[in-house]
């Protein structure tokens, strides 16, 4: 069982907790799998308790712009909208590093806000520091420049794994950066050239950085 008390120390009703253990649904994705697809219906929430997500956003254009990371002991802002306002996903989430979440069915979510008030408080602290890691990401694309995204997505990246390296391709990163695998190589010769980072077969490290 889910120690749900311990994972979420923000929700401090004994009534709620059970709630939770009662309805959730335990569920386990591997890396790289899908676990909110755009385009379609949300029905639960994730309270993640292991690994991290990663939320992405259609651009309008067929391509992806990441957005921000999802860590244990947290839920996803834009998913938590969706079900509320009853729309489709705008967002895809997908799994960061293996993952298990608990699966909140979206009925629940309302009468929870009515009922305790603590979950309206996780509601809210969701709701405010999502906004604030959307809004980084936003700040980074208009006042950023591309080699200063490059950067800090990476160390974003190899934090949210605990290392101080990442394992990907150039394509990848342009892909979720909105730009050209050319250009994100270049950027990377220059950082590397520049001790920022060091590069080798579909690895990236971070010279400093400490691995947790």
């Amino acid at each position: 069982m889910i120690d749900v008390a311990n994972m979420f120390p923000l929700l401090t009703e004994s009534e709620l907790i059970e709630e939770i253990q009662e309805v959730g649904v335990v569920l386990e994705f591997k890396e790289g799998e899908d676990i909110i697809t755009s385009g379609k219906y949300i029905k639960s929430i994730p309270l993640l308790v292991k690994g991290a997500i990663r939320v992405l956003r259609n651009n309008g254009d067929g391509n992806e712009v990441f957005l921000y990371f999802v860590n244990k002991g947290q839920t996803c802002a834009v998913s938590l909208a969706c079900c509320v306002n009853h729309k489709k996903s705008n967002i895809r989430a997908v799994a960061e590093t293996d993952c298990e979440f608990v699966s909140i069915p979206i009925d629940y979510l309302e009468k929870w806000n009515k009922k305790y008030q603590s979950w309206r408080n996780f509601m809210l602290i969701t709701y405010q520091s999502r906004f604030d890691e959307v809004m980084q990401a936003l700040d980074s694309i208009a006042f950023l420049k591309l080699d200063e995204r490059l950067i800090q997505y990476i160390e974003d990246k190899a934090r949210v794994h605990g290392k101080n390296y990442i394992n990907i391709t150039h394509q990848k990163i342009a892909e979720e950066l909105n730009t050209s695998r050319e250009v994100v190589s270049r950027l990377l010769k220059k950082a590397e050239e520049d001790g920022e980072v060091e590069l080798s077969r579909n690895k990236i490290t971070i010279p400093g950085m400490i691995s947790v």
